[in-house]
């Protein structure tokens, strides 16, 4: 095949949106890409393909279908992207929430370990004591030893 008959292809293949060897762009330069020519082919060589090139560029007032499908995937990113930032976001708040519980328990915590040292040793001792669930119980009941446990089940 002559240069001019790759060219007068690759151009086809170009407007029609179906690029074998380049990007697909409508420039010159993706043109002879296409083509398999140097770029001077069609500035000195054959400007009159040139011509028609971008004359039917301008006449086809549309944009390529390899360049309507990229700007697809664009806003379909674009959409991902504020998906993500938007449950990034949720994630700091979650994070600055816990931040702040976890400095309230810190400071009520310190308050009650200063409140048992200031208290007598005998109070200490029972304070120190584990809860156990009979204790916990048995404390919900009216501390009369009674049990009214859930667990085990009778």
């Amino acid at each position: 095949m002559d240069e001019r008959a790759e060219i007068e292809a690759a151009m086809e293949r170009l407007l029609d949106g179906i690029p074998l060897r380049s990007d697909g762009k409508l420039t010159v330069v993706s043109l002879a890409v296409e083509a398999a020519v140097k770029r001077h082919a069609l500035t000195h060589k054959h400007t009159n393909l040139k011509d028609r090139f971008y004359a039917r560029i301008k006449a086809q007032h549309s944009v390529p279908a390899s360049e309507t499908k990229l700007r697809e995937q664009v806003a379909d990113l674009s959409r991902k992207l504020n998906d993500i930032r938007a449950e990034r976001d949720e994630y700091k708040q979650a994070a600055d929430a816990l931040a702040r519980a976890l400095n309230v328990l810190t400071v009520e915590n310190d308050e009650l370990r200063r409140k048992a040292n200031r208290t007598g040793p005998a109070h200490r001792a029972e304070a120190a004591q584990p809860v156990t669930l009979d204790r916990a119980v048995d404390a919900q009941a009216g501390g009369e030893g009674r049990s009214r446990a859930l667990w085990p089940p009778a």
